[in-house]
């Protein structure tokens, strides 16, 4: 039997590393996965290199309300129900200096980060309290709980959605809905290729070395070991977690300095 069997998951960032590996591994588990994505070549890479029977997709702008009653409506319809939504969509932004941050971009990861996630909370709680059970996983950052140099949007809103779960947590509890984060430091991923190459256009593989130096496992997190982590959150196994930060970082943040 799978971990997961007979549930309906959704997860947000579905074409991303940590997003299409959740989908993979929630549906070996047994689930009926929904990923959810703005990029639409991407997304039908991803199921299609996943090729699972129970996995499929829906193109959806995570910031718009409406977009986000589409894609938890499209898992309902397709599914019948929905147990778990992993809000996992999000954007890195610039990494430069407060004094040189245009408004612009420090608004669209806010509103990418922490809108997308309200809006994914609203709707997928509207959905699990019809059946009084359910987990919202939700993907912050070791940056929601510390800062880092040129990191003002991207730490700002890794901050805010841990606020956001908390409340979450205690308005859901009462209705059977848990709401947790994961917490992972640098991963292997596009995002920390892009945070590496803005921070050092000429070194960036220097840039990975020395953010791995910082570490106490001394290398960055693998896709599988957050994903693993959603599972166990999504899964009845943690049926009395709630409000709660889960870190996958290697032990980072049980020190005195950090990384992304």
């Amino acid at each position: 039997m799978g971990r997961l069997d007979g549930k309906v998951a959704v997860i947000t960032g579905g074409a991303g590393v940590i997003g299409s590996t959740a989908g993979k591994l929630f549906a070996e588990e047994g689930a009926k996965v929904v990923l959810v994505d703005m990029l639409e070549d991407d997304l039908k890479k991803a199921v299609e290199s996943i090729d699972n029977e129970n996995l499929s997709y829906v193109i959806a702008d995570v910031t718009k309300e409406e977009e986000t009653k589409k894609y938890i409506a499209s898992a309902v319809e397709k599914y019948g129900r929905l147990d778990a939504c992993v809000l996992n969509a999000g954007i890195e932004g610039t990494i430069v200096a407060i004094a040189d941050l245009e408004l612009d971009v420090f608004k669209k990861v806010l509103e990418v980060n922490i809108l997308g996630v309200m809006l994914g909370i609203k709707h997928a709680v509207s959905e699990m309290e019809k059946n009084n059970n359910g987990s919202i996983v939700i993907t912050s950052s070791n940056s929601g709980t510390q800062g880092w140099a040129g990191g003002a949007g991207y730490v700002t809103s890794k901050h805010g959605i841990i606020g956001l779960m908390k409340v979450a947590a205690m308005e859901c509890a009462p209705l059977g809905i848990r709401v947790n984060t994961v917490n992972p430091s640098a991963v292997e991923s596009r995002m920390m290729r892009s945070i590496e190459t803005q921070a050092d256009p000429d070194a960036p593989n220097e840039v990975k070395k020395s953010i791995e130096a910082t570490n106490p496992m001394e290398r960055y997190g693998k896709p599988e070991e957050v994903a693993n982590m959603m599972l166990f959150l999504a899964s009845d196994e943690s049926s009395y977690c709630n409000g709660g930060c889960y870190t996958v970082d290697g032990g980072v943040t049980a020190g005195l300095f950090s990384a992304v």
